[in-house]
């Protein structure tokens, strides 16, 4: 006997900031693209390599900044019967696809630069400085721009490659002048391989959690120990199983679970307090809750789910896994979060 409860009271997707940030891409992508015609024409005329660099970057960032405003957007698109939670994983993708470009980009800033160190040139330290100057007032006034979006990873994706940015032409100018007071062109390849560093350092995390995100790794800041502690101790459940958190989107964490409660199902209170809990406590807004009187058909095993095993586990071909690898002998009705 089980039954499914979803419930949709106090259901937020994250829509309004991603509606507030529509502003900020464009005035950031008309703003970067601009910078980026200006820096990569005064790169050639100083024959800065730094320039360079810092242009090249910054157009890996007007194409990450294109890309989250379209996740953002296709965020907001409704579930239908193909895609059932809507378009909302795709901020997800875009968060990941960022983190990539960047790290070509760096591959690119780095070869050019071990170029130059092993065939030094003059550099034209004043324009170099004057342009980097430029570079700080644009990236940092765009940052501000997705100030207050670091609850998405997508937004804070392009929070970062702004104040990356930023720093990167904070750093060109401080090469600048050291250029103008010491006369050593070595500098300016190497502080392209500093300004490599930096974007490594500044993108790693963002990859990393991307890159589980699309995996269905369990969402940064959510303990699965805790998780199953929480729902064993909820009033009435003997026992916990087949407990799997994921995220839908870079804003919203789902949860399904089976929970075995021997004296009867709790009732529609019981499962909206836990889901309120749940939202509370984790940041896990959408829940889907199985209640079980007794073991399913006696062989429950310890609770052991088959998506806990290889594809070539036997249970795999023994049990049917559907709605997260259950097998289900009755109605279910859906309450979710």
């Amino acid at each position: 006997m089980s039954s499914h409860h979803h419930s949709h009271q106090g259901h937020h997707h994250g829509h309004s900031h991603e509606v507030g940030h529509g502003r900020a891409f464009v005035i950031g992508i008309a703003l970067n693209l601009a910078f980026v015609a200006i820096e990569a024409a005064y790169g050639f005329i100083a024959d800065s390599m730094a320039l360079l660099s810092d242009a090249g970057h910054n157009l890996s960032d007007v194409l990450g900044l294109a890309i989250a405003w379209g996740a953002a957007i296709l965020a907001r698109r409704a579930p239908n019967d193909r895609y059932t939670y809507g378009l909302r994983p795709s901020s997800i993708l875009a968060a990941l696809l960022n983190a990539l470009l960047l790290m070509v980009a760096v591959g690119g800033i780095v070869w050019e630069s071990v170029e130059r160190l092993i065939e030094p040139a003059p550099v034209m330290a004043g324009t170099m400085m004057v342009v980097a100057g430029i570079g700080i007032v644009v990236n940092g006034f765009t940052a501000f721009l997705f100030m207050g979006g670091h609850h998405d990873l997508n937004i804070r994706g392009a929070f970062l490659h702004m104040v990356a940015d930023a720093a990167v032409s904070l750093g060109v100018v401080l090469g600048g002048f050291a250029i103008l007071w010491t006369g050593a062109g070595w500098i300016d390849p190497v502080l392209s391989l500093v300004i490599a560093a930096v974007i490594v350092w500044g993108t790693w995390d963002l990859l990393k959690q991307s890159l589980r995100l699309s995996l269905h790794g369990v969402p940064p800041g959510i303990a699965m120990a805790d998780v199953k502690e929480f729902l064993a101790a909820r009033p009435g459940v003997a026992r916990v199983h087949h407990v799997h958190v994921w995220a839908i989107s870079t804003t919203q964490n789902a949860l399904t679970a089976h929970l075995v409660m021997p004296q009867g199902h709790p009732g529609d209170r019981f499962l909206a307090d836990t889901r309120h809990d749940l939202k509370e406590r984790f940041g896990i807004d959408h829940v889907t809750l199985q209640i079980e009187i007794h073991a399913p058909h006696g062989r429950d095993r310890g609770g052991e789910c088959p998506l806990d095993h290889g594809d070539d586990h036997p249970d795999h071909h023994r049990e049917g896994h559907n709605h997260g690898g259950h097998p289900h002998d009755d109605g279910a009705s859906h309450l979710a979060p």
